[in-house]
């Protein structure tokens, strides 16, 4: 049963959300402006979808009638929206929640890499949280990696499932797995180091200490400073191997991180990637059930 711990004032939420919505301009989400656009801000219908909701069900909510929206759709409302980290914590306290759990804070994308990511709908690029949490993905993105948003618990973290699931390096090529596999732990480390005792990444690392030797024996390395290759091979299920580029973007106050993956033009990866981005996700969906 879903309880409340703060008062759901759905006047102030309406008022909120509506003002929120006419700030935000079609630019500022990847929108076209178009011709006919009078009123200022985004329309409602397109805000709902932004936040992946019923038109009326937005509507509603603005005029202070509607029913207390549950965490996670106060979650994606604040992602649609935008928000900033204050704004969003504000919205969960209108919506009756004393805070955002903490597993739906680490799912907000930072507003600066949404933007960016608005203007990326062509092209293969993701968002990550700081422990290798797939936040966001574009749908080129899922064609290449798979769909990694899904994940709960420690599955989240790309770095568990590295070390714990055989699936998540078949799409890497194997040449590349040590050198992944140190990268993971060593990065895990620094984390660890600048976060302390108990943090998510002490427990992650706690946890991958019990369940993977591989981990345990590169954690006894205590290797640091290794990085991300900017080169990587992929091997996909139906395209074959690719050989990208990744570019990585930084989001320091929210630990998150832009991954753009790109390919040299003219060659063979090149083609692939394209291809990729055109059939999108649905067409290999398909092919691999």
């Amino acid at each position: 049963m879903r309880t409340m711990d703060h008062t759901f004032d759905r006047s102030s939420l309406g008022a909120f959300l509506r003002t929120r919505r006419t700030a935000l301009q079609p630019e500022d989400v990847g929108l076209r402006r178009g011709q006919r656009r009078r009123a200022p801000g985004l329309r409602r219908e397109e805000v709902a979808e932004l936040c992946t909701m019923s038109a009326d069900y937005f509507a509603r909510l603005e005029r202070g009638d509607g029913p207390q929206p549950s965490e996670q759709m106060v979650a994606a409302i604040a992602r649609g929206l935008r928000l900033t980290p204050d704004e969003r914590d504000h919205l969960f306290l209108l919506a009756g929640y004393r805070t955002a759990r903490r597993d739906l804070r680490l799912q907000h994308v930072s507003p600066g890499l949404m933007r960016v990511m608005d203007g990326l709908a062509g092209t293969t690029a993701q968002v990550m949280g700081p422990l290798g949490e797939t936040l966001l993905q574009t749908p080129s993105a899922v064609a290449l990696l798979g769909e990694q948003t899904q994940y709960t618990g420690n599955a989240r973290s790309a770095t568990y499932r590295w070390f714990t699931d055989p699936a998540a390096r078949e799409r890497y090529h194997p040449e590349q797995h040590d050198d992944n596999s140190r990268t993971n732990a060593a990065l895990l480390r620094a984390a660890v180091t600048r976060t302390g005792p108990g943090s998510p990444a002490a427990d992650l690392a706690d946890v991958l200490l019990r369940t993977s030797e591989e981990f345990a024996q590169l954690w006894e390395r205590h290797e640091v400073g290794l990085r991300w290759s900017e080169t990587k091979r992929f091997v996909h299920p139906q395209v074959g191997q690719l050989d990208l580029y990744c570019q990585l973007l930084l989001e320091p106050d929210q630990g998150q991180s832009l991954l753009i993956f790109t390919a040299t033009p003219g060659t063979e990866s090149h083609e692939k990637l394209a291809l990729l981005t055109v059939l999108g996700t649905d067409h290999f969906a398909a092919d691999i059930q």
